[in-house]
């Protein structure tokens, strides 16, 4: 009876982390077809707004449309290279890469994509055994699964702000894309 009855929790045990596995593997599966989606689409909108109107920006405290489109791709390497990644975090403030200035439309749209890929390439790699470890987030603890979500948010959040760029100067923005 012993015997069964060490067996049956082995069993137990055995099924339900292949369960949690499972299903925090398939979490990182949809967000990667969610981010690879958001990347389709945030360069639909960013091949939209002729370059000219590039530094556009509602008033003068907001982002323009190119910082927007950079400071997301500041943020996609801030929170996977250094948040859940091990690198050293860059400086906003002096970070040459994701400014604006001296950059082309074109070259814009190539580094925000080619930083979509890398966040892409990194959360492949991710182990998703460390959803759970606690991270400081300006202030606030969050754990490893909820800065992936919010990642999400910020890109929105920005992509948001980008869309009534297109509006404001008479541009009906894409078709929104679900699932992204």
């Amino acid at each position: 009876m012993k015997y069964l009855t060490c067996t049956l929790v082995v069993i137990l045990t055995t099924l339900q982390y292949h369960t949690v596995q499972g299903q925090q593997n398939d979490f990182i599966d949809d967000f990667l077809v969610r981010l690879e989606n958001s990347k389709k689409y945030m360069v639909l909108v960013a091949e939209m707004m002729p370059e000219d109107s590039y530094h556009y920006r509602p008033t003068p405290e907001s982002l323009s449309f190119a910082e927007n489109l950079l400071h997301v791709g500041f943020a996609m390497d801030f929170h996977c290279q250094t948040l859940l990644g091990e690198r050293a975090p860059k400086d906003w403030q002096t970070d040459t890469v994701y400014k604006t200035e001296g950059k082309s439309k074109k070259e814009m749209i190539s580094l925000i994509e080619k930083t979509f890929d890398e966040t892409i390439a990194f959360l492949k790699e991710f182990n998703p055994e460390s959803f759970g470890d606690e991270l400081d987030y300006f202030g606030l603890t969050r754990n490893k699964r909820q800065i992936i979500l919010l990642l999400s948010d910020h890109i929105t959040h920005h992509r948001g702000q980008m869309l009534v760029y297109l509006r404001l100067n008479n541009i009906v923005p894409p078709r929104y894309v679900l699932y992204q």
